[in-house]
């Protein structure tokens, strides 16, 4: 039997579990059993979980539906537990260092022949960005007495106003009180509430044991919502087990108990609907379970008790400001420069939404490309009743696709499209100024699988944060999200961890990773003569990554030498960073500079392999199941400078070069295309292509513009299944 049982629920916390699994794994004291509960078997948190009981025999993973909510993963936890303690532990939070052996020895020094039923223990709040760590329970645990002790010793601790992880609880008293946590919202209230008044030997542990993440988006038990009403069903529950307690912890139960229902009742903004009749339930259960000797706290809350118990609804009202209207999130001031455009864009956003008008925009503007291209190409063959318009700087609009409608960036039309559209398709970000109105949708789709770190996990690397700006005007824009787009699980993870926000996240795959499935052999054949290459040689793109400590380009590598030893058959498609587009070209010999032409996905279908040392490229390329080289000359540099997400040595998609003479020789003899390069490519296919199938932008259309339920979009198309677009010179394996 292990000495602690740690339970960690995981919905919704998926890019944050291997943080808080790690943080158990880590401790110095061994003796334990983990138990991550997962949604269900292949969710994104149970591959982690999985992950980790791969190399860790004491994680065992358990699978409670997300309709059970938090109360029944904990009890599916806790019947899955074996230990003599049981700790519980949210997905984003971590055990502090040295948490355990610090437990372990507050126990052993209190235990004695009966042991304790509960232990307190302390833990910090911790800001999700900027600020310092508090610590609540140290107050309240500072008053209690030295060793073991009944809770009629200190009364005022009694478990409600901590959370359900701030105490190790042993395993055989809550068996034999046949404790579960209560169904519905609010049930650490309930929890605590039942544990103390069943609990005859506690102590407290004066030390931080778990440190809690306070998320970006605040609780959602404080968001506005008809769950408000299930806090009194907690309420009723609790006080209905305490009849019978003694006065001294009666009295202090029911005040912390009502102080939290009070919180609620002065707070009309929470409750929508029914505030009236929550205000009367608490009133009757006020009046019903008021300990005979209650003494109500003096001050306002008092006179808020005092209303409360005589059902004075009115004055409630009066006193608390309740008459006041639950007002919305204050709209970002609009910034267009000048004062005619921003008095017409102020006027724009007082006029309805139109339903059937999406405004797309790619790069900044760089030009009609990428996802939001996919996406608006997609809907106008399924939803041609949607005015599609994109968005585009003054030197873009030549290569605008006839029969697509456009709007320069700035323009009068720009702002216009701006106030009014109902969907907003952005691979980046919209400007500073544009206002997120309610009732319209904006569509992230990213432009790329994240490799290097990302929004503000940059916060950490100087060069890169120094670079990137206000991380508060970033989150800023992450706030307008709707959705979310990502091509993998781990994308879906670090985006979560990257940029914090409320959004729902979209696991369709990319959608201008489609055509790497839809082209065609004669499509590919077209692509190359229009990029020039000859017939019959072997493309090789070459697509190098920024460097946040470089200023200005550099190759990186002397590509007419590699030519010379690669053999003559081969030619380099040269594609530099969107940053170095300066639209002069670099073709030289057996170089052909495509750095400024329009498509990513174009330059793809015409190469027959892939050089590149870490852009994100590399994901979108291995979709055509073609060769893949990283060289690699600075990836310790570029590692500690940029900051990763994972080992990208210990898992490439296929050899790895470090020199020049090391990426001639892959090609000379051919292994950059052999069996091992294959098996590494197959597992980073495995990993990285998992939602790419060729019907990504049909997905976003059927969801977003024409409002299908999630569960009738067309299904992933399994790996093994997909047919990639075929290569000009190679046989794909």
């Amino acid at each position: 039997m292990p000495r602690f049982s740690i339970i960690v629920p995981s919905h919704g916390v998926a890019g944050r579990l291997s943080l808080a699994l790690d943080s158990v794994l880590a401790q110095s004291y061994g003796d334990f059993e983990l138990i991550p509960v997962c949604d269900s078997p292949g969710s994104p948190a149970a591959d982690v979980a999985a992950d980790h009981a791969g190399q860790d025999s004491r994680v065992a993973p358990v699978n409670s539906p997300p309709s059970a909510g938090l109360s029944g993963a904990r009890n599916t936890g806790l019947r899955a537990a074996t230990g003599s303690y049981v700790l519980f532990l949210d997905g984003d939070d971590t055990l502090a260092p040295g948490a355990l052996a610090a437990l372990d020895a507050r126990l052993t020094e209190t235990e004695g022949s009966q042991g304790v039923d509960v232990l307190y223990f302390e833990h910090e709040r911790t800001p999700w960005w900027e600020g310092e760590p508090t610590n609540p329970a140290a107050p309240l645990l500072a008053k209690t007495p030295a060793g073991a002790f009944s809770p009629s010793q200190a009364p005022q601790l009694t478990g409600v106003q901590l959370p359900a992880w701030s105490a190790a609880y042993r395993r055989a008293f809550l068996s034999e009180h046949r404790l579960t946590f209560p169904e519905g919202q609010f049930t650490d209230l309930g929890w605590g509430g039942l544990v103390t008044v069943a609990a005859e030997r506690v102590a407290v542990l004066r030390s931080v044991v778990v440190r809690h993440l306070l998320r970006r988006q605040g609780s959602r038990l404080n968001l506005p919502g008809e769950h408000h009403h299930q806090l009194l069903d907690q309420v009723e529950l609790v006080l209905t087990a305490a009849q019978g307690l003694a006065p001294e912890r009666s009295q202090a139960l029911f005040e912390q108990l009502f102080a939290v229902v009070l919180k609620t009742a002065s707070r009309p903004e929470r409750l929508p609907s029914g505030h009236r009749a929550f205000f009367r339930r608490a009133g009757k259960l006020h009046r019903t379970h008021r300990p005979a000797d209650f003494s109500a706290p003096g001050g306002s809350l008092g006179v808020q008790h005092r209303l409360l118990a005589s059902g004075a609804y009115t004055a409630f009202k009066a006193l608390r400001g309740a008459n006041r209207k639950a007002s919305g999130a204050a709209e970002r001031v609009p910034r267009p420069r000048m004062l005619r455009t921003r008095l017409r864009y102020a006027r724009d956003l007082r006029r309805s939404l139109d339903p059937n008008l999406a405004v797309y925009c790619a790069y900044w503007g760089r030009g009609y490309a990428c996802s939001p291209a996919a996406i608006e190409a997609k809907a106008r063959q399924l939803a041609p009743h949607i005015r599609s318009v994109f968005l585009v700087e003054p030197d873009a609009v030549d290569a605008v696709p006839k029969g697509v409608e456009h709007a320069v960036i700035g323009s009068r039309k720009y702002w216009e499209v701006l106030a009014r559209a109902t969907y907003l398709v952005n691979n980046a970000n919209f400007a500073e100024g544009v206002v997120k109105r309610r009732g319209s949708v904006h569509v992230q789709t990213q432009h790329g699988t994240p490799l290097k770190k990302m929004g503000v996990d940059q916060s950490t690397y100087p060069v890169v944060a120094a670079a990137t700006g206000s991380f508060a005007k970033l989150l800023g824009r992450v706030d307008r999200w709707d959705y979310n787009i990502s091509s993998n699980r781990h994308s879906t993870q670090m985006w979560e961890r990257a940029f914090p926000g409320s959004y729902e996240a979209l696991e369709y795959g990319y959608p201008r990773n489609d055509v790497y499935y839809t082209a065609t052999a004669d499509e590919v054949a077209r692509v190359r003569r229009e990029l020039g290459v000859p017939e019959g040689k072997t493309a090789v793109l070459y697509a190098p990554t920024h460097r946040d400590y470089q200023t200005g380009f550099d190759t990186g590598l002397d590509l007419e030498a590699f030519c010379a030893a690669a053999g003559d058959d081969v030619v380099v498609l040269l594609r530099a960073h969107y940053f170095y587009d300066q639209g002069r070209a670099r073709s030289s010999g057996r170089i052909i500079d495509v750095t400024g032409h329009r498509s990513s996905e174009d330059v793809c279908l015409a190469a027959d392999a892939l050089v590149t040392d870490y852009s994100s490229i590399m994901f979108d390329y291995a979709n055509l199941d073609r060769p893949i080289v990283l060289y690699a000359d600075d990836w310790e540099v570029y590692r500690e400078t940029r900051g990763v997400y994972f080992d990208l040595m210990e898992a490439p998609p296929g050899p790895v070069a470090r020199t020049p003479e090391e990426l001639a020789q892959v090609f000379r003899d051919g292994s950059y295309a052999g069996p091992e390069s294959t098996a590494l490519r197959d597992r980073f296919r495995a990993r990285f292509c998992e939602f790419d199938d060729g019907l990504a932008a049909e997905r976003v259309v059927r969801r977003v513009f024409l409002g299908e339920p999630p569960e009738t979009v067309p299904p992933v198309i399994p790996l093994a299944e997909r047919v990639p677009a075929p290569a000009a010179t190679l046989v794909r394996s």
